[in-house]
């Protein structure tokens, strides 16, 4: 699943291609792909003769104004969703899911294997997580001054899922994955198995600053190279060729040699050095 370097990704292209995009048509080939109430009707309707003005992104969601005054246009790319720009007609594959083009016959395409993608018109004058209501869990954004050791230490105290675990939860910080929280507790030094209750202070505060630097990172170069990501013009990022323990199991720490463990946690794959990590 794209995690929140992934998505700004996205976000950016978005911004630059779709300037004063003026959406001239609609295609929903999947009707699935529309959450928004009133379905596909309503969300053609709230979006045909729009022009796309700024993106913003919170945790994995991606959110478009709509001039003039025509509300905004929410998206998720949930697994597998991506977004194709076709300057010139092309057939469509067989997972593409929704299609606008503007008025010179450009092409905006969604496209997701797994069908999990979802798209929200939300009417102007509406709050977002009232359409969007996965809005109004998401903890703090890891940029945000909310996010700080002490507000960890306040919403981990007594906790004894994995810190692992708690990296997970999008109600604790928005747009991490498993990717970058492997990453970040390697680059703190923190075993992901340890009791988030049990660290202190000094180890949370080391953990935000090394989460936000991972993530600063993967952003400066497009994301990861690992998953079906891709950008706008169909290219992943390349932050997967410097990873330091995300699927890199049984493979020499680029620190100190040590072999890289690998163990499910929470259904999830977890990448670890346990020199490194302890």
């Amino acid at each position: 699943m794209p995690e929140l370097p992934e998505v700004e990704t996205v976000r950016r292209g978005l911004a630059d291609r779709l300037n004063s995009f003026e959406i001239k048509e609609i295609e929903v080939c999947r009707a699935r792909a529309i959450a928004s109430p009133g379905g596909v009707d309503q969300f053609v309707a709230g979006l045909t003769g729009a022009t796309v003005g700024a993106w913003s992104r919170r945790g994995k969601y991606l959110m478009a104004q709509l001039e003039p005054n025509r509300g905004s246009w929410g998206v998720h790319l949930r697994m597998t969703g991506q977004f194709q720009w076709h300057a010139k007609p092309a057939p469509p594959c067989n997972h593409t899911r929704v299609r606008f083009w503007n008025q010179s016959n450009e092409e905006l395409r969604f496209v997701d294997v797994r069908s999990f993608g979802e798209m929200w018109w939300v009417p102007e004058g509406d709050d977002l997580d009232t359409v969007m209501t996965g809005l109004k869990r998401l903890g703090p954004e890891p940029f945000s001054d909310a996010f700080t050791g002490a507000y960890l230490k306040q919403r981990l105290k007594g906790s004894t899922r994995p810190i692992k675990t708690a990296l997970l939860d999008q109600s604790l910080v928005a747009g991490v994955g498993n990717i970058y929280a492997d990453e970040s507790l390697f680059a703190a030094g923190i075993p992901p198995l340890t009791a988030s209750g049990k660290l202190s202070i000094e180890q949370l505060v080391r953990l935000r600053d090394e989460l936000i630097n991972v993530l600063n990172i993967s952003i400066g170069v497009g994301g990861t190279t690992f998953s079906d990501f891709r950008d706008l013009e169909g290219v992943n990022g390349n932050y997967g060729g410097q990873s330091w323990v995300y699927r890199r199991s049984g493979q020499p720490c680029r620190r100190c040699g040590t072999p890289i463990s690998r163990e499910k946690l929470s259904g999830r794959s977890t990448h670890w050095c346990p020199n490194c990590q302890r």
